[in-house]
């Protein structure tokens, strides 16, 4: 019924949305050669910014062209490496022929597309080949392949692996930190040859129980139960994935939004200003943070919910009581992986503590191959992206796979 209510009212604002898109766009072309206020450009600026203020439910493109590898602007192409019904394994094959060290960056899997990450990208690019795990919108994979859940996205991070073969490095952000070290242990236990060189864990939950956030104290006021009750709802038609049931990504959106509300509405009022200004940069900023921001990704329900009890209520990760299938994950399986953990001084998503949690549970790891960076002045998003990101932090990931390969 959510859902429904929610497809009903985006269906109905549409055709005005349209409208005002294509009123905006006419009033643009009234616009005088001056820089000066008129009433055809305030009129086209609020145009713009009520046809903008919807979700959309598609993948944005990540829209990288060209990097610069050793000096030199090459060419980048995005290849489907491998593709499964929840999920694409997507290699930025670049025109160059320096070899250098393959990555498969873990995106995740929690209302928005793996496109947030296009910064991390376009970094990891310079130095690496990098290969992302770009998941598909649960609403649109049809009912007859299954279900998707934690177990699932673990077993299939092993299956990427295995398709990029020996020598590649894992890093993975937020999220699926709790899943990359349970693969990488699986493998390390089965000395699978494809078993990462180095894994990087950016600002991920491996242990909620050190210093909780607000995040983690409202997964602890209800019973597991309540979130299926509540916020788990079927696709509607006419949607390919119709009936399946799924954690919409309009609601982590609102969860997200209602976290600082005035500042989204500041965001929309200087959109307006900017435009009517004729401050085009600015103006762009603010637009394409948005255009990935409000693009949502729905996520199968299994996968939802057994990340809330299992990551966030159960702590079954350092318990030493998180399976995959039958198997019981253990850390200390993993000896050659090289450990480099990444907190953000700021974060009030995932605190600090919680992932450098890792470095004990990975009891086997030789001191050596540990690391571990403290990001000061930085929030979450930080972590992964912005100026401390590109000058800060992705040189010491960038060491520690350098490292990592050429001990390999």
């Amino acid at each position: 019924m959510l859902y429904r209510a929610y497809q009903n009212n985006a269906d109905l604002l549409s055709p005005s949305r349209l409208a005002a898109q294509h009123l905006g766009n006419v009033a643009n072309a009234l616009w005088p050669a001056s820089t000066e206020r008129s009433i055809a450009r305030s009129f086209a600026a609020a145009m713009e910014v009520y046809s903008r203020m919807r979700l959309t439910h598609s993948r944005p493109a990540y829209g990288i062209e060209r990097v610069e590898v050793d000096g030199e602007a090459v060419a980048v192409t995005e290849e489907a490496a491998l593709v499964s019904p929840f999920g694409t394994l997507l290699h930025f094959r670049k025109d160059t022929r320096a070899v250098q060290p393959p990555v498969l960056l873990a995106a995740p899997l929690s209302g928005h597309f793996a496109t947030l990450l296009r910064e991390t990208v376009r970094t990891l690019l310079h130095h690496h080949d990098v290969y992302v795990t770009d998941w598909h919108n649960a609403r649109d994979v049809p009912l007859w392949h299954g279900g998707f859940g934690l177990d699932d996205y673990t077993r299939q991070l092993i299956r990427f692996l295995e398709t990029i073969g020996p020598g590649a490095h894992m890093v993975a952000v937020c999220q699926p930190c709790v899943a990359a070290l349970a693969a990488t242990a699986l493998m390390a236990e089965d000395d699978n040859p494809a078993a990462p060189s180095s894994l990087t864990l950016m600002a991920g939950p491996v242990d909620c129980r050190v210093n909780p956030t607000l995040v983690n104290k409202l997964a602890n006021e209800r019973p597991i139960d309540w979130f299926e009750r509540n916020l788990i709802s079927r696709v509607p038609w006419p949607h390919a994935g119709v009936m399946r049931r799924v954690y919409p990504g309009f609601l982590q959106l609102a969860a997200f939004m209602s976290m600082n509300p005035e500042r989204h509405k500041q965001q929309f009022i200087k959109l307006y200003e900017h435009l009517v200004d004729g401050e085009t940069d600015q103006a762009d900023t603010i637009r394409h943070f948005y255009d990935e921001y409000l693009a949502v990704n729905d996520l199968p329900a299994e996968f939802y919910l057994q990340t809330v009890e299992r990551v966030f209520q159960t702590y079954d990760l350092p318990r030493g009581a998180l399976t995959v299938g039958d198997r019981k994950v253990d850390p200390s399986s993993i000896r050659r992986t090289a450990l480099l953990t990444v907190e953000g001084e700021r974060d009030d998503i995932c605190a600090v503590g919680q992932t450098v949690a890792a470095q004990d549970l990975c009891m086997s790891i030789r001191p050596y191959l540990k690391t571990h960076h403290l990001q000061a002045g930085v929030g979450h998003y930080g972590v992964f992206s912005g100026s401390k990101w590109n000058t800060q932090i992705y040189p010491r990931v960038r060491e520690v796979i350098h490292t990592a390969a050429e001990m390999h």
